[in-house]
């Protein structure tokens, strides 16, 4: 019987690097190729929509977990994404685990790419969700009323919902919905990220951004599978990021959801879940 996202425990495992590393995981059937998330900036395991979650786990074992320095996970947040990608890469390792899909979102794509150059063996496919590549011009740090509304000390629900949600009435309505679907858990929950999280993320995310072009030439590299996404109305990582991936990498597919922003996994969960399904299997 599927667990709800809601109600799965958080775990924890130490890793080759000496990390503790807090997880969940709707565990699965012997021999099944899992799919590991990584989180968008400043996010913890609370900040993954649960519907999204308990979609994609009705037909696979999924993984959520906080890197190094991010919410219940021990050390100090690295400020590249290079690292982060090496210490995501010995979390899985600490699992035990020699093959895995990834979905990364946001900054956590960023994540994913490196892990999919660093040791590309250990990726069978590979998700982009609100993603742009390395060195790609206009990425360098976010505008200012994106980090205005999501960099600051504590974040609004009307903050949130104006950057991760459009403007229409349909996706902010659909925001209040993963709000709520997020305050959910009753207990159990994770540590919230810290100021000195938020200042090496976002470190990590304009040394992304800074402009270079040989940078982009390195996507070519990647032959996996990889499968990109973002709405449309994106305002933290604009749509045409997205078709730059998907111009740049060999086996590249590109969808843009409708009427959506920053967040469009969590208010189209249904549909991407399927997309991703579909796409995995």
């Amino acid at each position: 019987m599927q667990r709800l996202y809601s109600e799965i425990p958080n775990r924890v495992v130490t890793a080759s690097n000496r990390v503790d590393y807090a997880y969940r995981d709707t565990d699965g059937r012997d021999g099944e190729i899992p799919l590991v998330l990584l989180q968008h900036f400043r996010g913890n395991l609370d900040y993954w929509d649960p519907a999204l979650i308990d979609a994609l786990s009705g037909s696979r074992r999924v993984i959520t977990f906080d890197n190094v320095g991010v919410g219940g996970t021990s050390g100090a947040t690295p400020d590249t994404v290079g690292q982060m990608a090496r210490d995501a890469i010995a979390f899985v390792g600490a699992l035990g685990l020699d093959e895995v899909d990834l979905l990364g979102f946001s900054i956590g794509s960023f994540v994913a790419q490196e892990i999919a150059f660093h040791r590309p063996a250990l990726v069978r496919r590979l998700v982009l969700a609100s993603s742009a590549p390395k060195g790609a011009a206009g990425m360098h740090g976010w505008s200012p009323d994106v980090i205005g509304a999501i960099g600051g000390p504590q974040t609004t629900p009307e903050q949130y919902l104006g950057v991760f949600f459009a403007p229409s009435q349909a996706s902010q309505q659909a925001g209040r919905g993963v709000l709520g679907r997020m305050s959910s858990r009753n207990g159990n929950r994770d540590a919230m990220t810290d100021w000195a999280t938020r200042e090496a993320q976002y470190d990590a995310v304009c040394a992304w951004g800074v402009p270079d072009h040989s940078a982009l030439q390195r996507l070519a590299a990647l032959r996996m599978p990889v499968f990109v996404a973002n709405g449309d109305s994106d305002p933290m990582i604009l749509p045409h990021y997205s078709h730059l991936l998907g111009g740049l990498i060999p086996h590249a597919r590109v969808k843009i959801y409708p009427d959506a922003a920053h967040g469009f996994l969590f208010q189209h969960h249904t549909e991407f879940a399927a997309d991703v399904t579909d796409f995995l299997g």
